[in-house]
């Protein structure tokens, strides 16, 4: 027998055992599998690209999406060897996904023009008008949010979620994914970070609710995190917004971050129970 079937043969077996170990093994082992896979794979395409494109630390935005890129090929492996597949994950491929997108990002769009409205008549910030930065990031930040809010929503409302609740129970398994979703944002920013776990970890919990609420789909749930992401980096970049400092940061938020005060924690908390209102009255 030649080395090279001899080879398939064995990595054909291998495959297999890993299959069978995965398949019956605790939901945290193959989670942990999962971002080992996931990590392992992007740190080549990592240090290919800092090398063709000489980036630099600063330079994270290519990195950042070449991790995102390659992420539904690790779902893809990881549902090979759980022995599930995207539509378990609530990547529904019909028109209601569509629909349930856009509600989401509607919403997502509004909850955070209220927070901001609030904040305005307070005069805790002022509107600051940049029109022509506006209309050049506009569509790349579009971009942007939807790649990074569908795939995050596919690992950690999708796969992650759904793996957990194989051992645990809905709220548990919500309470897990939603840290680890918001402590693996410390790996680009520690120091802003920090600030904003409580509100990150809040933050998940919403999305699962939006999941739920739209009947195991991730449309809902995809468009919130999309308007947000959308919204927020659009007025960051072109610095729309300016604070006062009238109110506190831990008001407003820290190095003017939302999430790390309670303006964005108030949003959430509309948000979610307008999730729980849907729950009742699913929109699927």
């Amino acid at each position: 027998m030649s080395v090279l079937p001899t080879f398939l043969v064995l990595l054909e077996s291998l495959l297999n055992s890993l299959t069978s170990f995965l398949k019956d093994a605790p939901a945290l082992i193959a989670v942990i599998a999962f971002f080992i896979a996931w990590i392992g794979c992007w740190l080549p395409v990592v240090a290919v690209f800092s090398k063709a494109l000489k980036l630099q630390p600063e330079q994270k935005l290519p990195l950042i999406i070449s991790l995102y890129l390659i992420a539904p090929l690790i779902v893809w492996g990881a549902s090979r060897f759980t022995n599930t597949n995207f539509l378990d994950y609530g990547l529904v491929g019909n028109i209601s996904l569509l629909s349930s997108l856009g509600l989401g990002f509607s919403l997502g769009i509004l909850s955070l023009a209220i927070v901001f409205t609030l904040q305005f008549a307070s005069g805790w910030c002022y509107f600051q008008s940049h029109i022509k930065q506006v209309q050049s990031i506009l569509l790349p930040s579009l971009f942007v949010a939807l790649l990074v809010g569908g795939i995050e929503e596919l690992v950690f409302r999708g796969f992650l979620f759904t793996q957990l609740t194989q051992d645990y129970s809905i709220w548990v398994a919500a309470a897990i994914s939603s840290l680890i979703f918001a402590l693996l944002h410390l790996v680009w920013e520690q120091r802003e970070t920090i600030p904003q776990i409580p509100g990150l970890w809040l933050m998940g919990m919403v999305l699962v609710l939006a999941r739920l609420a739209d009947g195991g789909s991730l449309g809902l749930a995809w468009g919130l995190h999309a308007g947000w992401i959308w919204a927020i980096a659009s007025t960051e970049t072109a610095q729309l917004i300016k604070y006062t400092g009238i109110a506190p940061e831990w008001v407003t938020g820290q190095n003017q971050k939302p999430l790390a005060g309670m303006a964005g924690i108030v949003c959430l908390l509309l948000t979610g129970l307008i999730m729980v209102f849907l729950c009742k009255y699913s929109i699927s």
